[in-house]
């Protein structure tokens, strides 16, 4: 898609560049009084990392490196760098939240209607009957191998997105400020070219065009998880592993790096309001809980970004 260019009235200039990658829209905005042709290579190298880790982690692509992972069970599979990282994280994630975030959810997924690529339409089909848990993948951190103990099918959605924006966002450490918003995994810092902080909003999952709050970021990501994004039939996208319908709307997370607040998101959105809050609080990281009456459940530290 064609770049959007706004010149402020300041020395400092914003370039929006727009790309398709990982299913959704991503947006990156950088901010600088560099040349514009160095803002826009800048911005071309920070979209490349959604494609890279595309081609690493998508489970409709045969061809990925995680597909290849998948069909392999049973072998102690060496894995690039940035496949470790992302299974290496998500199985943390899944620790903590005590199953309630599991990678290893993909062939449930498939077999609860989850399994058309919505932009390519390629499909993907179970590898296994369903009853497999991140316990049966296993890591050596010193050859960066994979053992999958038994057949199964990894997602690594809610961990994937929010990687190739933290990756995104290196690429752009040196401008004055930008944001990288991949479909609503969010990354924001320093300021705009008006030299004022980025206002994000976190959208009414019920009201089309409403939002439920507005936050200011500088240095932080921002992720939500919600049953408005890709719905089917009424459905909730995200698929439970305990097999408990969760009741919750959206769940926000901010975070030091948009992997941790996009694992989160999801991991609180299954856990409920409760546990969920909780479970941020002690992963110390902030974030907003909306259940089907609109009742706000916030954590503690939550207010000192809202406006």
């Amino acid at each position: 898609m064609r770049n959007a260019r706004i010149v402020a009235t300041s020395n400092l200039r914003s370039i929006v560049m727009h790309r398709i990658a990982m299913d959704t829209i991503i947006t990156i905005e950088g901010v600088s009084a560099a040349a514009e042709t160095d803002i826009e290579a800048r911005l071309e190298s920070a979209a490349n990392w959604f494609n890279v880790v595309e081609g690493v982690c998508s489970r409709f692509d045969p061809e990925s490196e995680l597909s290849q992972l998948c069909d392999r069970p049973g072998r102690a599979i060496r894995v690039s760098p940035i496949l470790f990282e992302a299974l290496q994280f998500a199985l943390a994630v899944a620790e903590a939240s005590g199953g309630a975030f599991d990678p290893a959810i993909g062939d449930r997924m498939v077999r609860d209607g989850f399994s058309r690529d919505y932009r390519t339409g390629a499909v993907s089909h179970p590898r296994g009957p369903g009853e497999a848990s991140y316990a049966d993948v296993v890591l050596e951190r010193t050859t960066n191998e994979v053992t999958l103990a038994r057949p199964l099918t990894l997602d690594l959605g809610a961990v994937a997105k929010g990687f190739a924006a933290d990756l995104a966002a290196r690429e752009l450490a040196d401008l004055d400020g930008f944001v990288v918003d991949a479909g609503g995994d969010l990354v924001a810092r320093g300021r705009d070219a008006e030299g004022k902080p980025w206002i994000i909003g976190i959208r009414d999952p019920l009201q089309s065009g409403s939002l439920l709050a507005s936050v200011r970021l500088d240095g932080q990501a921002l992720c939500t998880s919600g049953n408005y994004e890709r719905g089917s039939g009424g459905r909730d996208h995200l698929t439970n592993p305990r097999a408990a319908q969760p009741a919750v709307l959206s769940a926000s997370a901010i975070g030091p790096t948009a992997m941790v607040a996009d694992a989160l998101a999801t991991a609180s959105f299954v856990l409920g309001p409760t546990r969920g809050i909780a479970m941020l609080e002690e992963q110390d990281v902030d974030g907003l809980i909306v259940t089907p009456d609109l009742s706000r459940f916030e954590t503690q530290g939550f207010a000192r970004y809202e406006v």
